[in-house]
């Protein structure tokens, strides 16, 4: 039990880092030497205002300074990391006779996926608030799941490593290819580019079971969206965080979907 706080607590520190990323990453300012402030009066924050969840709760979600409301990204995003750091944790964990085992790929494998799901997370807000995909946060992810697929297969043997790189570049073709076909009016380049980092890291079966997942997710968000709060067909509507999600799932529950599906057909 001390480990699930652990884990979703390092999560929710994890997630605030993030929120200070999302918002700086454009702006010009430093993300490790500029202090954190209200945007609305400029104070500079105590460490008491910036406990991750616990301060926005406290501070009923406003600035103690100047009482203007505190974005609710902040604690949806940490709240949101510290749970996939907790499920993270839970796909790795062993237990025999109540005694946790962990090899050290594991330990390496479960410290990857940490990173890689900390920027889908940023990668999703931005793209949510700025409808763009920046490299500062794609390129990293993709190398990071590059990397991801070479540690956790067996001796860095190239044939058990292929199947990730083909599953990355056939995933970038085929994003790729809906964004030249229409112009950039079905799919933007970056929503390419993250699918290339989501092939390197699932594989051809988990990251063909991601992108039908980000679809079908895509679909159930969107048609709503569209038909009652937008501008019709003409709204904007960010494809990234669809395919983080479907990459996340995937990767937690690919394998008994894929095992579900194949009992029902036979």
């Amino acid at each position: 039990m001390v480990a699930f706080i652990i884990f979703f607590v390092l999560g929710t520190i994890v997630g605030s880092f993030l929120n200070v990323v999302i918002f700086r990453l454009g702006t010009g300012e430093r993300l490790g030497r500029d202090r954190s402030r209200c945007f609305s009066c400029g104070k500079i924050l105590q460490w008491y205002e910036l406990i991750p969840l616990v301060s926005f709760v406290l501070q009923k979600g406003k600035c103690r300074t100047c009482g203007s409301k505190i974005s609710i990204q902040y604690p949806i995003v940490e709240c949101v990391t510290g749970f996939v750091f907790l499920f993270t944790w839970v796909f790795f964990w062993r237990s025999e006779l109540g005694i946790m085992k962990y090899e050290l790929w594991d330990l390496i494998s479960i410290l990857f996926l940490f990173i890689a799901w900390s920027l889908l997370i940023a990668i999703s807000v931005y793209d949510i608030r700025h409808k763009i995909i920046p490299n500062q946060l794609v390129y990293p992810f993709i190398i990071f799941s590059l990397f991801f697929s070479i540690i956790h297969n067996s001796y860095f043997m190239i044939q058990e490593i292929f199947p990730y790189v083909l599953a990355g570049v056939a995933a970038f073709l085929f994003f790729g290819g809906l964004w030249y076909f229409s112009r950039g009016r079905w799919m933007g380049f970056g929503d390419a580019k993250l699918a290339l980092g989501i092939g390197f890291l699932l594989g051809p079966w988990l990251t063909t079971l991601a992108v039908l997942l980000s679809f079908w997710i895509g679909t159930f968000v969107a048609v709503p969206l569209v038909l009652f709060w937008g501008k019709g067909l003409k709204t904007q509507i960010p494809f990234g965080p669809f395919l983080a999600a479907g990459a996340f799932i995937s990767w937690y529950a690919g394998e008994a979907m894929l095992d579900a599906y194949q009992l029902f057909l036979f």
